[in-house]
């Protein structure tokens, strides 16, 4: 009887074994068991194979069956040993434990073997222990013994243990065997010393030949991130002439997982092709993961197209590079094919699917893989949950979000804080509160991340009692780091609490761009341009750059003080540092120069983009609309259109705004239209009230208020004020009445609406309703914002207030403004007193017109800068009547350029006409 079935076998997959190859062996075993001639040492040989075999095949059943064979008989020390490396190999540490523990003469093969089994089972500690008691009991090692041990080192970190234990494999003369040597380098890697690792790859290896030293630490590099290293000794290992095998070129890949390094990874690729490696699966999925995380997709799916043999971490690489990419659609497309191939999805593929589905807003999708989760039994993995929820959120499917969450059997800090980000964020902000009250009763440990969740929800909300009380839970849990600090000034900012913003700002110890850029903007958006340009400016004292968001903060304050200057200084500035003028900043600076009264540089600056998105079209039609150009912005919207830029609700209101404020009442219908049947956009409130603000202003009233009455949403105060204004003009009275009747019934509690009631009962002379609407104002605490017009003279901003007398030069300017006024009375100005809405005297009515801001402004201007120039002024109420009458005749006389700015748009007096043609 002959072991020719057994020796014969090679390693085939469990799947085949379970076929029934593997029973003719057990047969033949039993036969040759039975046989009288088969001598002890051939039966041991026999066992021996099929145990090697089981090993090798991780063929877990099939070993237990063999080691029930042998219990029948006498179990010899070397089969004993061969079952303590099956157990283990095949990850069943206990029954490993088992049969070590009854082995009673043990050789350093049976100590190796159940060291490996610790080991493979990431039992790293025990691995040490038994290592130890082999020490103690003076077991003579052999230099199998160390690379199982500085393994367990390595994955623990146990650097000077390490070290014990290299010392120990030089005293035992293995110091210089070329598995040891490895074993050591990657040791020395994995516990950080890298270092370590490069003297004894370069000084005590003496076999430079050996491919596996060469991976040992080039891989070693790799993990460290020391990715130039990695690839130069790649290189220098081609160079000395060492073979290359698939986990060279895996490491030496890795480390090309960088943009910088992609011209690498491209070189290694044509290596690879002319090997014979270019068909191993290992070594494509590196070239698939390289490529992908160097944002070159289109090579990385030409890499798996090209694969003939493809395994589930070749489909999980190429999914995950797309969802990192942003290519959605495709990782979907792809998902598809991974399914008609039959390959299974594993956590990683679903992971990707789901991100991608919430990215997309994909809700169906998501819901799909939600179903596959619990079909398959994936739904208790946490990190399928969290991914989930925020899917769910990404989808604002918030039901389906909160059912998630309360369905995880095990909820872990990303749970919570994902949910919570997700409410906030879906504008559930008191859900979010109430979440994180849960978290603080619970008593978890809370970090940055959700307490900024918490932060945007406080800021939504508009409640400055929350924001203090997270404010004081971050004091007392010792979380002020600067992320956070910078995140609290700009929720301080966002509620209102600049005193408060200022306190965190200067109690920031190492503050970086993003607490400045905060703290400017909380002065922009509090009304303090002034400061917040202060505060750019100090940047450079500090020695900060400023970047795209600093730059644009800072444009934004000059916006709100129509500083030209201001606009030009930091445009320069962005010139002289090297910024691209695309993008954000571009958009931002045609909106500064827009308006800053300027839309000739606006139009430099849009011209000179070659790559224009649609926030650049839309803030360079807003532009045109607010100078009074609509046609300009009609034509610009058609050549955005040509270019097949799909315009959005933003852009359709800065047509309709330009329209209106050109008299373009057709073409603003048809805008209208467009937007609803042609690209399918639900107008929003804004864009109601701009076409009843169209209609009005054309005299249309009638059309007006047929327009409002079909309107689908409940009409807004902006529409009644828009109707009642124009009802004024027109001397529509009726609708008036109806207007103001609307407008006081409305929930808007703002000074506008009182302010146009008053002014349209006192132009009437109903002067009993307007004390009771002035009275009602007092009751709601309501008060009126006074008029303010400032003008930018040598660098410095100059502001007037309504009958102002504080400026230092207060005289020189009424004596100017008294003489200017002379002169604009022989050219024809006369004071239109029906503007003034007090119940005063015809004298002091004319003196209040006089002394209006706008032309205290203008009296500084004419006062301070040469003749000729022009003088640019900003008002942040609409220009009355009389003052535009004012203004157009003093272009003429002082045969100056006036540029107003009020709160609707643009005026440019000159030479007698303004830019608005009356229709403001």
């Amino acid at each position: 009887m002959s072991t020719s079935i057994l020796s014969g076998l090679k390693p085939i997959s469990v799947n085949t074994l379970n076929q029934g190859i593997l029973k003719p062996a057990f047969e033949s075993l039993t036969l040759l068991s039975s046989h009288p001639l088969t001598s002890p040492s051939r039966l041991e040989h026999a066992h021996s194979l099929l145990l090697d075999f089981c090993t090798t095949e991780k063929a877990l059943p099939q070993g237990q069956q063999l080691h029930a064979r042998l219990l029948k008989s006498h179990v010899s020390g070397f089969l004993a040993t061969k079952l303590v490396h099956m157990y283990g190999k095949c990850g069943s540490l206990l029954d490993a434990l088992k049969v070590f523990d009854e082995i009673t003469e043990r050789t350093i093969f049976t100590w190796n073997a159940m060291m490996g089994a610790f080991v493979s089972s990431g039992k790293y500690l025990a691995a040490i222990e038994l290592y130890r008691e082999m020490r103690a009991l003076g077991v003579a090692l052999d230099a199998c013994t160390f690379p199982s041990v500085l393994k367990a080192c390595g994955a623990l970190g146990e650097t000077r243990l390490g070290a014990e234990i290299h010392g120990v494999a030089v005293k035992c003369g293995y110091g210089e065997v070329v598995f040891v040597c490895n074993a050591l380098i990657s040791m020395y890697a994995k516990c950080g010393d890298l270092d370590g690792a490069r003297v004894l790859f370069d000084g005590i290896m003496m076999e430079k030949e050996d491919t596996v030293s060469w991976n040992s630490i080039i891989s070693a590099h790799v993990a460290e991130g020391k990715c130039l290293e990695a690839l130069s000794l790649f290189r220098r290992m081609q160079e000395v002439g060492v073979e290359s095998n698939t986990y060279t070129f895996v490491s030496a890949l890795q480390g090309c997982e960088d943009p910088s390094f992609v011209k690498l990874g491209m070189e290694i690729h044509g290596f690879v092709l002319k090997s014979n490696h270019f068909v191993d699966v290992y070594v494509a999925n590196a070239l698939i993961a390289m490529y992908a995380k160097c944002g070159r997709m289109e090579d990385s799916v030409r890499g798996f197209d090209s694969m003939l043999c493809r395994d589930c971490v070749s489909w999980n690489t190429l999914l995950s590079g797309l969802v990192q990419n942003e290519l959605y659609s495709d990782a979907l497309n792809y998902f598809r094919d991974m399914q008609g191939s039959g390959s299974k999805f594993d956590q990683v593929s679903v992971l990707s699917l789901i991100a991608a589905s919430g990215r997309l807003g994909n809700l169906l999708k998501g819901k799909e893989v939600h179903a596959y989760v619990i079909r398959n039994g994936m739904d208790s993995n946490m990190q399928i949950g969290n991914t989930m929820i925020d899917m769910y959120a990404k989808c604002f499917c918030l039901k389906y979000m909160g059912r998630a969450f309360e369905c995880m059997p095990k909820k872990d800090l990303i749970s919570w804080t994902t949910v919570i980000t997700g409410y906030a964020q879906n504008e559930c902000h008191l859900e979010a509160m109430n979440l994180f009250r849960m978290v603080q009763v619970d008593g978890m440990a809370v970090d940055p991340m959700m307490i900024g969740s918490v932060l945007q929800a406080c800021s939504k909300l508009k409640s400055k009692n929350f924001v203090r009380e997270i404010h004081g839970y971050v004091l007392k849990r010792g979380l002020a780091d600067t992320v956070l600090q910078n995140a609290i000034v700009n929720v301080y900012g966002e509620v209102g609490h600049i005193d408060y913003a200022r306190r965190v700002f200067e109690s920031i110890k190492s503050k970086d761009i993003v607490s400045w850029t905060s703290m400017i903007t909380c002065c922009v958006h509090n009304g303090l341009p002034v400061e917040a340009l202060e505060l750019f400016y100090t940047l450079n004292q500090f020695k900060i750059h400023p970047d795209s968001v600093a730059v644009i903060s800072a444009l934004s304050a000059t916006v709100s003080l129509s500083s030209l200057k201001k606009g030009k200084e930091i445009h320069g500035f962005l010139i002289r540092k090297g910024f691209f003028l695309e993008g954000p900043i571009a958009s931002s600076l045609v909106d500064t120069y827009a308006h800053c009264g300027s839309v000739e540089n606006s139009r430099k600056i849009f011209n000179s983009v070659k790559q224009r998105d649609l926030v650049l079209w839309t803030s360079m039609i807003n532009a045109n609309g607010m100078h009074g150009c609509g046609s300009k912005a009609i034509a610009l919207f058609k050549k955005m259109t040509d270019e097949n830029v799909i315009p959005d609700h933003i852009t359709f209101l800065a047509l309709l705004n330009a329209c209106s404020h050109s008299g373009l009442m057709d073409e603003g219908k048809r805008i209208f239209n467009i937007m609803k049947y042609e690209y399918k956009l639900e107008p929003w409130p804004e864009h109601y009230a701009c076409m009843v603000d169209l209609l009005s202003r054309s005299n249309s009233l009638e059309e007006a208020h047929q327009f409002v009455r079909n309107m689908p949403i409940k009409p807004t105060s902006e529409v009644w004020c828009s109707l009642l204004s124009a009802s004024r003009i027109h001397s529509n009275k009726e609708l008036g009445e109806l207007a103001a009747k609307k407008l006081l019934q409305s929930d808007t509690e703002n000074s506008g609406k009182y302010a146009l009631i008053s002014n349209i009962f006192a132009a009437d002379g109903r002067w009993n309703d307007v004390e009771e609407v002035r009275l009602r104002m007092k009751g709601n605490g309501t008060k009126k914002t006074p008029g303010c017009s400032w003008i930018e003279v040598e660098n410095k901003i100059h502001t007037f207030m309504a009958r102002d007398k504080s400026h230092p030069k207060s005289d020189d300017i009424c004596l100017k403004l008294a003489q200017f006024t002379k002169l604009l009375e022989k050219g024809g100005y006369r004071a239109q007193t029906k503007f003034v809405f007090h119940n005063v005297s015809e004298e002091e009515k004319i003196q209040m017109l006089y002394r209006h801001s706008e032309r205290l402004a203008l009296g500084y201007g004419l006062l301070v800068t040469p003749k000729g120039t022009s003088i640019r002024i900003t008002k942040n109420l609409r220009i009355c009547d009389d003052c535009h009458a004012f203004f157009k005749i003093a272009s003429k006389v002082s045969q100056r350029t006036l540029v107003v700015r009020d709160a609707n748009r643009f005026h440019h007096f000159e030479r007698g006409i303004c830019s608005c043609g009356d229709f403001w």
